[in-house]
């Protein structure tokens, strides 16, 4: 096996076979660029990487982040990459070219931060920075932005997210810290924040924190909330690095997992001179940060992919390596050689389930950021909006979907290992542990679902859940008639007409007053979701692998239905290999995992409101 981070077949089949991602270079924004660089990118994503950052992951974890003076300081391992990333300007690919980045799509930007995002503590410190940049050169003035975007972009400056408080977590609205307005038109911030990844570090010179704040006097709740920034170091009119602002870094938070990112408690103001600008406008601090919660939310997505994909390709590696057993044909011989474990069913089941999880993450992901090019590209406001609802839609998707079901490939890798897997000398429960947040920052996954239920479904009165129900239903259509896959296509057309039966049961029980019903059910109703849009990007990618076999086939002259030649044939020919195992990824999911949508159609229609009912006093005596 190539490398053990993600397959990169996969990912140059869904970019170049399924998105075609290469006709984006015949809009005139991308005109510059070709399929032929998009590969050069890939090809040196790769190898950044595997020389840079894959040899940092269990390092980082070992040696964690601590807190000295003040100061946070980070693994050392990650000083020569972070420099590295920075000066190769990965951490500003979707930036503008006029204002020092690179231009690329957020499809390519997305393909190379596969190769990167399953070491998210290192990714972390970059990747938040980018997202306060991306903020900055949004709402910001000509003066921040010259003197804190200028700097972020090259990775001199980072950057964070401040909205979690000890009593408004999910709540943000609740939230306490607050800003006094100064006659200069500054304000001093006091307050305190927590949970706030990469809060601090020694890569940087300076740290640009965006925090949420209430102006005084301004009301309680979402709406009296304003946004400010709030830099480690005040910036002189000349650039130079002025006095140290009035904030402490309490403490590093110890976690479960990404040990090399420094999660801080941070205390503004306690001396009550701590500077603070105002980002945008007052009072739009929500509208501001929402901005970055969605990137965060599809960046956590990501995380969940790279999570899964290098959890999955380690387990396979090893279940081809270990022997244990006897093959099923030798079973009561106990003088039978012992055979790869990927000879046992159980192991395959295992091992399928991982690669059908990945492989439609991996379509999700990248089809959600085909979503913004193509909304970016066109011209035609109805394309816009199609392409625009599809990712609002696809958001809290990416974010649980992909979180939660990463988490249990994590998991499933273990297993796999078996006891070796529950051992530190062994990557895998590494694995497991840095992926388990993702399902609980930027928004617990609960919160996620009743996004999905409350704002998304709803949005445009229904138009882009309907825009996306014909999406599928398109899909669907191409590959009914095709023999191979025509059960296949059966299945997922339930599953998606399911889907759209759930939609209009949910605004049935709106315009009843049954409001609770989508309330309680809104998470099973997400994972479902996620399930039949899996199914479809899978039936998609296996009616592209099965034209592809068919020109295959007829090339080499040789019968699909020789079973014995053709199983030769996938020995003799990457290709045919690839291409089968997308058609077997496929049928598995689809015959396997997508028929528990119909248990979450039955318990939602069910109504039963029993979380709600049950008393408190009942849970425990």
């Amino acid at each position: 096996m190539a490398n053990l981070i993600l397959d990169e077949r996969d990912q140059r089949f869904v970019l170049y076979e399924m998105l075609e991602v290469g006709k984006l270079c015949d809009y005139q924004m991308y005109a510059d660029y070709s399929q032929d660089m998009f590969e050069m990118i890939m090809t040196e994503a790769q190898k950044f990487a595997e020389d840079e950052i894959f040899p940092t992951l269990t390092d980082s974890d070992k040696l964690g982040c601590r807190l000295e003076n003040g100061q946070v300081h980070v693994p050392e391992c990650f000083h020569r990459p972070y420099k590295l990333y920075c000066e190769s300007g990965w951490n500003a690919m979707s930036f503008p070219v006029d204002v020092g980045g690179q231009g690329l799509p957020q499809s390519v930007k997305f393909a190379a931060s596969d190769w990167f995002s399953h070491n998210f503590s290192f990714v972390s410190y970059p990747g938040l920075a980018e997202g306060a940049a991306h903020l900055i050169l949004t709402y910001g003035t000509d003066d921040q932005k010259e003197r804190y975007f200028s700097r972020m972009i090259t990775g001199e400056f980072g950057g964070t997210m401040c909205l979690t408080e000890p009593n408004a977590g999910t709540d943000v609205g609740n939230l306490s810290a607050k800003a006094i307005r100064q006659p200069d038109g500054t304000y001093r911030l006091k307050g305190t924040k927590m949970f706030i990844t990469v809060g601090d570090s020694d890569l940087v010179s300076n740290v640009i924190h965006p925090v949420l704040a209430r102006i005084e006097g301004d009301p309680l709740g979402t709406g009296g909330i304003s946004i400010f920034l709030v830099p480690k170091y005040l910036v002189n009119d000349d650039g130079s690095l002025g006095r140290r602002n009035d904030f402490e870094i309490a403490k590093i938070e110890e976690k479960m997992g990404i040990h090399g990112s420094a999660t801080c408690l941070i205390n503004f103001g306690d001396n009550g001179d701590c500077y603070a600008e105002l980002l945008g406008e007052e009072r739009q601090g929500m509208k501001v940060m929402f901005q970055l919660m969605n990137e965060a939310r599809i960046s956590v997505g990501m995380q969940g992919l790279c999570s899964a994909s290098i959890a999955y390709l380690h387990a396979l590696n090893y279940a081809k390596e270990r022997l244990q057993g006897s093959s099923l044909m030798e079973m009561k011989n106990p003088e039978a050689p012992r055979v790869p474990i990927i000879e046992h069913p159980d192991v395959r089941r295992m091992l399928l389930w991982m690669k059908s999880s990945v492989d439609s993450m991996r379509a999700l992901m990248y089809y959600a950021a085909f979503a913004v090019d193509m909304e970016t590209v066109v011209q035609d406001d109805g394309e816009k909006a199609k392409w625009k609802g599809l990712m609002e839609l696809l958001t809290p998707i990416c974010k649980a979907y992909c979180s939660d079901i990463a988490f249990k490939v994590t998991e499933l890798a273990i297993q796999v290992y078996g006891g070796y897997g529950f051992c530190a000398e062994y990557p895998v429960e590494q694995f497991m542990r840095d992926e388990k947040i993702a399902s609980i920052y930027e928004g617990a996954n609960g919160i996620q679902a009743l996004d999905l239920i409350g704002r998304k479904l709803p949005m445009k009165k229904g138009a882009y859940f309907m825009t996306l129900l014909g999406e599928m239903n398109s899909t669907i259509a191409k590959y009914k008639d095709n023999e191979e896959l025509r059960d296949l296509a059966e299945d997922v057309q339930a599953a998606v007409n399911a889907l759209a039966d759930i939609g209009l049961f949910f605004a049935t029980c709106g315009k009843e007053g049954k409001f609770l019903v989508p309330i309680t059910h809104a998470y099973p109703f997400l994972m479902m979701m996620g399930k039949v849009v899996s199914a479809w990007l899978l039936l998609w990618q296996a009616g592209i692998a099965s034209d592809k076999l068919a020109g295959l086939s007829k090339e080499k002259g040789i019968e699909r239905k020789d079973l014995v030649k053709w199983a030769e044939f996938i020995k003799d020919n990457k290709d045919v290999a690839f291409y089968s195992g997308k058609i077997a990824s496929a049928k598995y999911f689809i015959k396997n995992v997508l028929p528990e949508v119909d248990a979450a159609v039955k318990a939602i229609k069910s109504e039963d409101l029993s979380v709600l009912e049950i008393a408190e006093e009942s849970f425990a005596s």
